[in-house]
């Protein structure tokens, strides 16, 4: 049976009742440059036309910047799914992208000492 929260798309024991490709309408190749670092913003504009629950849902998640990686989380999604999403409500105007801070130095020692740091935290 449904989780009350969940609606009708999700089942405790069938789990997702709508295929993920259903969602994108079949696309597998977003038209933006995505990574699961990009950081997703909303800008307030009205995307024009009908998207589906899922964008409606990105816009919500996308209040405050959030990676493709914790929009993919929320939406219960494959990160190429969520990235086709994410995709189409850039295209319209209604998300800005911003690649991740680090990219300009990938080797940037302090950044992956905080890496290192982190990982011998959780072990």
């Amino acid at each position: 049976m449904a989780a009350p929260h969940d609606g009708p798309w999700l089942d405790d024991a069938a789990g997702r009742l709508v295929r993920p490709y259903t969602v994108s309408n079949g696309r597998t190749r977003p038209t933006s440059q995505l990574d699961l670092l990009s950081q997703v913003m909303a800008t307030g504009a009205a995307p024009i036309g009908y998207l589906g629950p899922e964008h409606t849902t990105a816009i919500g998640l996308c209040e405050a910047p959030r990676s493709v990686a914790e929009i993919a989380a929320q939406l219960k999604l494959p990160a190429v799914v969520t990235k086709v999403i994410l995709s189409d409500l850039i295209d319209c105007g209604a998300l800005t992208t911003k690649a991740p801070d680090f990219y300009h130095n990938p080797t940037d020692r302090s950044l992956l000492e905080a890496v290192l740091d982190g990982l011998r935290r959780q072990l």
